[in-house]
């Protein structure tokens, strides 16, 4: 019997040790990942805040210029909003307009056989009915009902009130 099968769906509990080893190479990498990037936190700290002659004082020969203090986390938020602003930018250039039948269907739907009727496949009531992506006429006619010419309406909606102003004059 599983774990969790139909017939004991809960897990057993205390949770069963892996049968396999698992590394912690990932643990690792991050302890490496974390500490360095404080490091150089610290260093970068370092570098900008203390005057020459302290630096000088450690036995650091040669330093980049402060403004690099500046400019360097200034550059890197600008290349991240120029990421981003690129990537919606090639989303928005990639979307299909609202005319074109892209926006409605794609090659991956799944749509039900036009010569069968799928309902009467499913007339056994234990039967599971097959997943079918819904057209978009079907979704048309429900929501906005069937297609009639808006002449027809004006015509009849006259029709009605001429009716009932002949109705209530007699």
């Amino acid at each position: 019997m599983e774990p969790t099968s139909p017939i004991s769906p809960l897990a057993p509990f205390p949770p069963q040790l892996p049968d396999e080893y698992r590394s912690r190479a990932p643990e690792f990498y991050g302890f490496v990942a974390w500490t360095s990037t404080t490091i150089v936190f610290v260093l970068h700290l370092l570098w900008a805040l203390l005057p020459d002659q302290y630096i000088i004082w450690l036995g650091v020969k040669w330093y980049p210029s402060r403004e690099w203090a500046l400019l360097l986390p200034a550059y890197s938020i600008v290349l991240v909003l120029l990421t981003y602003f690129v990537y919606f930018s090639i989303a928005i250039a990639r979307t299909p307009a609202f005319s074109e039948l892209r926006t409605l269907i794609d090659t991956k739907a799944h749509l039900p056989d036009l010569n069968a009727n799928p309902y009467f496949k499913h007339a056994d009531p234990d039967a599971i009915p097959e997943l079918y992506d819904v057209p978009i006429g079907l979704v048309n006619r429900v929501v906005y009902g069937p297609h009639r010419l808006p002449n027809v309406k004006r015509e009849n909606s006259s029709n009605r009130d001429n009716c009932q102003a002949s109705t209530e004059t007699q």
